[in-house]
């Protein structure tokens, strides 16, 4: 056999193995769990597949610009995400993120200004009043703005939050639990990153 083939066939015939020993188990609940992880995880790629197909078969470009036709799809950036795969670097993605939530900041006096990643977090400021608008409303927009778009950070530094009782010259900041780094790196030294 070809050793192309056999490079091939290798993580077939270990996932084949591991996909044996996990029938096997004693704990029933144990293993359907597993096997229900496994088949979500065949579903989800399955899937991502099928979209790469059907927007290949869709489009009239080709290349990177086919490439980011592929970026814009939720459930592909995800993937690419996963593996590291993304065509456009976290910075890029963060502003993208930022855009979206802007007119929502906008609408109460506001804006929020990208300053940098470092060590995996990133740092933002809000900028205006904000009035007529809670500092938990405004975290969570951000928040779900940017783990979307870039669910590989560790994390996230807001400066400027309006507090309900502000106190001049000093920030208030917040930062968000870590998201799912440590899962990240233990996969993407096996298959691939996991989110």
């Amino acid at each position: 056999m070809p050793q192309e083939v056999q490079e091939h066939n290798h993580p077939a015939a270990r996932i084949e193995t591991l996909i044996q020993e996990i029938a096997a188990f004693p704990d029933p609940h144990a293993r359907a769990t597993a096997e229900e992880l496994v088949k979500a995880l065949l579903d989800m790629y399955g899937e991502g597949l099928n979209r790469l197909l059907e927007i290949t078969a869709a489009s009239e470009v080709s290349g990177i610009a086919l490439i980011d036709t592929f970026a814009e799809d939720e459930l592909l950036s995800s993937l690419f995400t996963l593996h590291g795969l993304h065509p456009l670097d976290i910075e890029t993605r963060i502003m993208q993120a930022l855009d979206e939530v802007r007119p929502f900041l906008k609408s109460h006096g506001g804006n929020v200004e990208f300053v940098r990643v470092e060590d995996g977090i990133a740092h933002l400021h809000l900028q205006g009043s904000f009035h007529g608008c809670s500092s938990s409303t405004l975290e969570l927009a951000i928040e779900e703005a940017i783990y979307k778009a870039a669910p590989d950070l560790d994390g996230l530094q807001v400066e400027g939050v309006p507090d309900p009782q502000p106190r001049p010259g000093i920030p208030v900041i917040f930062v968000p639990p870590r998201r799912h780094k440590d899962n990240t790196r233990s996969t993407e030294q096996g298959a691939g990153k996991m989110r």
